[in-house]
């Protein structure tokens, strides 16, 4: 694996020139493409220097060991601080997923379980809400369908970040989401205390950089536009301003009506449309591709079971990674990053064994 440093190295100081050329920014999407190869090859130029550091440390402590007891007392530390740089440059150097700097667009959706999952839909939205505010990230709700007890059918967020490190982007961390999240508590409207299992589906999709990233023939499209409507079929106002985009080539359709501009719809319509546009792409090229990395957490099964919320017992578990906790309360207030980053260990692993296998 240590073979290919040299090259990344090369790559980090080529890049180093073109961002200092003011040509390269005047292109915003290039600038921001070049920025985030270089923030992430940045990681291993430094793992890399550390590493040589502590080869150079162990071998001179090695040489003098046997003229100053002090060196041959410094080899063993030396020789753990040699093996933590080593490993921290070997999982630097797994190929990263080329989406991880993305933004994301997340869709949550009522399953098993009627009003309950819904209400559970909610509760997981405020989850992620509170997790991006605590990462620094910027979110948006772009369309959102209530329930009567206020919980949500269905609701899509944008979840955007400013990190140029990929290993920092949304999509690095909230990629792993995908699945169905399985409750397991009382319901509001139980009235025997009884506990009850439901279920909410989330899916993740990354957002497109530029829309020139997905070619939409307008012809493909079918636009339909109809009057908002609320919880109960209450008219949200008079006008025909949701929109319905229907992309006939593949039958993906995206209603929009949280803005009370058409205009507005139909453009977080595009938004959506163009994010699962991409997903689909990269699902086929990934199914075509024999050779591809496929991750052991993050499947392209939507429908695969992926968590338990178990409120009575407070606990939360993983089912993919073995994670399991007892502070379920503090992880739906948003302290999720000790399950996220089982999620990202475990794929690493995946993906170790995988190359050591090769």
């Amino acid at each position: 694996m240590f073979e290919s440093v040299a090259a990344l190295l090369a790559e980090h100081e080529a890049l180093q020139h073109q961002l200092s050329d003011p040509a390269v920014h005047a292109d915003a999407a290039r600038a921001k493409k070049i920025n985030r190869r270089y923030a992430e090859l940045s990681k291993i130029v430094a793992a890399h220097s550390a590493w040589n550091a502590a080869q150079e440390d162990l071998t001179a402590a090695r040489e003098l060991a046997g003229e100053d007891e002090a060196f041959a007392a410094e080899v063993p530390s030396l020789e753990e601080q040699l093996a933590e740089t080593q490993e921290r440059l070997r999982r630097l150097l797994i190929p990263r997923d080329p989406d991880d700097g993305r933004d994301v667009i997340m869709e949550i959706k009522g399953g098993e379980g009627g009003e309950e999952s819904a209400l559970f839909a909610a509760d997981l939205l405020r989850m992620y809400l509170h997790y991006a505010e605590s990462k620094g990230w910027k979110t948006e709700i772009l369309e959102r369908d209530e329930s009567d007890l206020g919980g949500y059918k269905n609701v899509q967020v944008a979840i955007k970040s400013n990190a140029t490190d990929p290993a920092q982007g949304v999509w690095a961390h909230l990629k792993y989401e995908g699945g169905v999240h399985r409750v397991q508590r009382v319901p509001a409207t139980e009235s025997q205390g009884r506990i009850h299992t439901s279920t909410t589906g989330v899916l993740v999709f990354p957002e497109v950089d530029e829309p020139e990233e997905v070619d939409i023939n307008p012809n493909d499209l079918r636009i339909d536009v109809y009057r908002s409507s609320g919880p109960g079929g209450q008219s949200v106002n008079t006008t025909d301003s949701a929109v319905r985009i229907t992309h006939v080539p593949t039958g993906i359709v995206v209603s929009m009506q949280n803005e009370k501009s058409q205009l507005q719809n139909r453009e977080a319509g595009m938004r959506v449309l163009r994010a699962r546009l991409l997903a689909r792409q990269q699902e086929e090229i990934a199914a075509a591709a024999s050779d591809v990395r496929k991750s052991q957490i993050r499947g392209m099964d939507r429908s695969e079971r992926i968590r338990t919320y178990n409120f009575p017992e407070n606990r939360i578990a993983d089912h993919r990674t073995g994670y399991k906790s007892y502070n379920l309360d503090a992880v739906m207030n948003g302290a999720l990053e000790p399950v996220i980053e089982s999620c990202i260990r475990a794929d690493e692993e995946a993906q170790l064994a995988a190359l050591a296998e090769v």
